[in-house]
């Protein structure tokens, strides 16, 4: 990877400004917490664990600004900026679960409302939210890659690549791995309107690998799939549901249908912090909805006449049955969902607690 979506620099957090991609490779620097809230909410960052690392980060930023040695101020001050990333943006999960461990720091007993230990406890949190989210997409790539077909051809939407994570990336991390692993594919991504991730984003990301994309716009898919073009449709997630039930970029859910109708795989790589446990189905992840401008408007350009309405979600959910497996850090998961997310939970504890 040639390239670094964030990076932690003690007093800064460095963050690639996403907006400008391909044509610009831009960096920012956030030195406060509010900059960093500011670079998720207008897209400068964007991906589910991408904001989760950011929203961190920030926190721990603002623990080192903090000037008071006072727990209870230190305390406060956490708290409102804990409050700050939580309301950026609302259904990527990775986001909240981020935030609350970082938020459970503070209850460490052994910091004893030390603020200088506190301070440091959520700096190495944060680094370690990224170092793991790193080492989790590499095990996606590792569980997913027996799914891809040598020659044939997969099909990814948005982007779910190193842009969108601390880095290598969940459905592109799978096709990278099993790129390395020799297999030769054709790749299609869906350019992805209205904010273009797919041909901006995903695309750039594989040319810098090598690896050979064909982009093509959002109502092609079909077309493609009747032709025998496509073998596997891969996608991340915003926020999973215990059924199975999955958020992601507007879009996905049609591309499931036209999977499902052509009995072509349809697949979601997202690590485990992207399940929501609180929530039983689908239908009450909350979605996102964006601008009307982002519509109406390429780049600076209108491209609708003046005055015409938009309707712009930023997601849609996917229900779990036209799923065929959620590949995770752990392993692909199968239907029903719930049973393999419980069985997954158990092996995890089993393995946390072996029998004495």
């Amino acid at each position: 990877m040639k390239f670094k979506t964030i990076e932690w620099k003690g007093d800064r957090v460095k963050i690639l400004d996403q907006r400008g991609l391909p044509q610009e490779v831009h960096y920012i620097e956030c030195r406060d917490a509010f900059s960093v809230a500011r670079a998720i909410r207008n897209m400068t960052i964007r991906g589910g664990p991408a904001i989760g690392v950011a929203a961190a980060m920030g926190i721990a930023l603002a623990a080192r600004k903090i000037r008071s040695n006072r727990s209870d101020v230190f305390r406060k001050n956490i708290e409102d900026v804990c409050h700050l990333m939580r309301n950026t943006r609302p259904t990527a999960v990775n986001l909240f679960w981020a935030v609350d461990r970082m938020r459970r720091i503070l209850d460490q007993p052994h910091y004893n409302n030390d603020v200088k230990k506190m301070r440091s406890g959520l700096e190495k949190e944060a680094i370690r939210i990224f170092e793991e989210d790193l080492e989790v997409n590499r095990k996606i790539g590792e569980s997913g890659k027996a799914i891809i077909q040598d020659r044939g051809g997969v099909l990814t939407h948005c982007n779910a690549g190193s842009l969108a994570t601390a880095g290598y990336g969940t459905a592109l991390g799978v096709i990278r791995a099993a790129w390395a692993q020799g297999k030769r594919f054709r790749v299609y991504v869906d350019e992805t309107r209205p904010l273009l991730q797919g041909a901006r984003l995903t695309t750039w990301e594989l040319v810098q690998e090598k690896i050979p994309v064909i982009v093509i716009t959002d109502s092609m898919a079909g077309a493609l799939m009747k032709k025998g073009e496509i073998d596997l449709v891969l996608v991340g997630a915003d926020r999973i549901a215990r059924n199975g039930d999955t958020a992601n970029k507007i879009g996905t859910y049609t591309l499931a249908v036209l999977a499902n109708w052509h009995h072509i795989p349809f697949y979601v790589a997202a690590p485990t912090s992207t399940f929501d446990p609180n929530l039983t189905s689908g239908e009450n992840i909350p979605i996102e909805e964006r601008a009307p401008v982002e519509v109406t408007h390429l780049g600076r350009r209108q491209i609708t006449p003046k005055g015409v309405k938009a309707f712009n979600p930023a997601f849609d959910v996917t229900p779990h049955f036209l799923i065929q497996g959620i590949i995770t850090e752990k392993g692909i998961l199968r239907k029903p969902f719930e049973k393999s997310l419980i069985r997954m939970r158990k092996d995890e504890e089993s393995h946390h607690h072996p029998a004495h």
